[in-house]
């Protein structure tokens, strides 16, 4: 962040706002604005106001008002053609939203029907001639002025929907700009505005809601320094119970890598909230990613148990499947994840990344395809997509997805090392010199930056920077425990080259002591065996002629690459 932003909020004019907006989202049946804004009142429990500040009921309605109940009571039973026939001449506000807020769910119901018979099938390449009349309609009302708050946010909805991605920035700005309190335009908006240096280019209102959009713009842009930096003041300002709050610091750790913090915040959230659904299939990946098979197990069974047919139930049931390389059943459940709803993110990705597992990389495309079109900054999708054309062998597109992925999470050495092998591939080896060094100093997550460095010097046969860095790679592998097969290979084999350089040096102290450890492994046991010998050998020649070795005795030969200056 740029400027360090400073919050200030004034609690009672919080509250107040909040009771209005609980209210009127409420009474139009956005409920997921409801929720939010309630998690948020919550916390300011303490706080109490005058009765004369609640919301008055229904003044805005007059003569419409039984036509408005009638109409509510129907959208709120999900009988959305019935709502926006009783509603349609009506010409106040509220009654107006309740139409086209009804009419385009109807739309997006019948859609959602579709795709209970074909998950694959794409909506987006036919034209939805019900959603362009619709957004035909509440453009000329637009134009006529004729849109509150809640309509414009419905508008912008509707243009996002059919990709006309600039018009409806703007119409969100509109919106919030009029309701400040509307957090479902907030939040489409974070979606849509492209990076940080364009969200203060945007006129927005300057309100308290604006801290939190920040919050979680940031977050959504993986700026996760600055996102958590927010969120943790709001914790300190008396947000520390607040559910929402509460999860987002968990997400900002899970993507700064930070698992197990991210673990204890998700178990915090569940001590306050055990029946909250909201964000596990995230905390089930944690779960995976460090194989806590029991605790994944249990969360899977309670979730079960609070509601089977949420979509994250059916991530966090998928990913337990795939941690018991269950893939066939992991894919079953995400894709029942995407029939209750396709535009979930999560499921596409874990889908693509089931079907990497099980070799079908046409479908783990289509998967990452999906995944990308719902939301271009999903970094694993990329690097997903990066893989499958990677073992296509097909290096340009590969290089291609790995950049992508490595622009939006630049921190993150996993996808510099990728870019560096993509880079290495095409034979571009000053290319991948640099990614490997970056990886190095990022941190190497993985441990294995400094091998591919040793290893690329090695065929660049620049012998010195190979065993600099193979020595470093040493150093970090030898106290670490619980290695793989492979990683255990790499070392010994590292061990193994150690000892050749320092016997081809004449340092025969130091290639002993490489080729020793060498017979700890079997693979490495006969060459190390023979290495004790040869140098067994030059020490007794060392020994009958000692002036033969004087050329060879500098044991601190200087090397031209360092890795403590990575």
């Amino acid at each position: 962040m740029d400027i360090p932003i400073e919050i200030k909020l004034d609690f009672k004019s919080m509250k107040k706002d909040l009771i209005h907006g609980i209210y009127n989202c409420s009474q139009r049946g956005l409920y997921h604005a409801v929720k939010w804004l309630s998690e948020i009142n919550l916390s300011l429990k303490h706080v109490t106001l005058p009765s004369e500040s609640r919301p008055e009921k229904e003044n805005d309605l007059e003569e419409e008002f039984d036509e408005f109940i009638l109409a509510k009571s129907y959208f709120d039973l999900k009988e959305y053609d019935r709502c926006s026939h009783f509603v349609k001449k009506c010409i106040k506000p509220k009654c107006k939203f309740l139409y086209f807020y009804s009419k385009y769910l109807s739309i997006e119901k019948k859609k959602l029907e579709d795709n209970m018979i074909d998950t694959n099938s794409s909506h987006d390449s036919t034209k939805n001639e019900a959603l362009i009349d619709l957004c035909t309609t509440l453009k000329i009302e637009n134009f006529e002025n004729k849109l509150d708050g809640y309509s414009l946010y419905l508008y912008g909805v509707v243009l996002k929907k059919l990709d006309l991605i600039p018009i409806a920035t703007e119409i969100f700005i509109k919106a919030v700009n009029a309701e400040p309190m509307l957090w479902s335009a907030w939040f489409e908006l974070g979606k849509i505005i492209p990076d940080r240096h364009t969200i203060f280019a945007t006129g927005l209102p300057d309100h308290w809601m604006k801290y939190f959009f920040l919050a979680h713009t940031y977050l959504e842009q993986l700026n996760n320094d600055e996102s958590l930096q927010m969120y943790n003041t709001f914790y300190s300002l008396g947000f520390e119970n607040c559910t929402y709050v509460l999860s987002q610091i968990a997400l900002g750790h899970h993507n700064r890598r930070n698992l197990n913090e991210a673990i204890d915040i998700f178990q915090r959230i569940l001590e306050l909230d055990p029946y909250r659904l909201d964000n596990l299939d995230t905390y089930s990946n944690l779960l995976y990613v460090l194989e806590m098979k029991k605790d994944l197990a249990d969360l899977a069974h309670k979730v079960v148990n609070i509601d089977k047919y949420r979509v994250e139930t059916c991530c966090v049931i998928g990913n337990y499947y795939s941690l018991r390389s269950d893939h066939a059943k992991a894919v079953l459940y995400f894709r029942r994840a995407l029939k209750l709803n396709p535009q979930f993110l999560s499921a596409w990705t874990l889908m693509g990344h089931e079907f990497m597992e099980m070799k079908n990389t046409n479908a783990a495309i289509q998967s990452y395809r999906h995944a990308i079109e719902i939301n271009s900054r999903d970094y694993r999708a990329w690097y997903g997509l990066g893989q499958t054309y990677e073992i296509l062998k097909m290096p340009n597109y590969c290089l291609r997805y790995y950049k992508r992925a490595q622009q939006l999470k630049p921190n993150d050495s996993r996808m510099v090392i990728a870019l560096g092998e993509a880079y290495e591939k095409l034979d571009k080896t000053e290319n991948a010199l640099k990614c490997y060094y970056k990886a190095c100093n990022l941190g190497d997550v993985e441990g294995i930056a400094i091998l591919k460095l040793a290893k690329l010097y090695d065929k660049l046969a620049e012998i010195e920077n190979a065993a600099a860095a193979f020595t470093e790679f040493c150093l970090r592998e030898d106290g670490r425990e619980q290695k793989t097969v492979e990683e255990q290979a790499e070392f010994y084999n590292a061990l193994q080259y150690l000892a050749n350089y320092h016997l081809k040096k004449g340092e025969l102290d130091d290639a002993y002591t490489y080729a020793y450890k060498c017979l700890e492994c079997e693979e490495t046991k006969e060459p190390g065996k023979a290495l004790l010998k040869t140098i067994a050998s030059k020490r007794a020649e060392s020994e009958a002629g000692p002036t033969r070795m004087s050329e060879s005795n500098a044991s601190n030969t200087d090397m031209v690459f360092s890795p403590n200056q990575m």
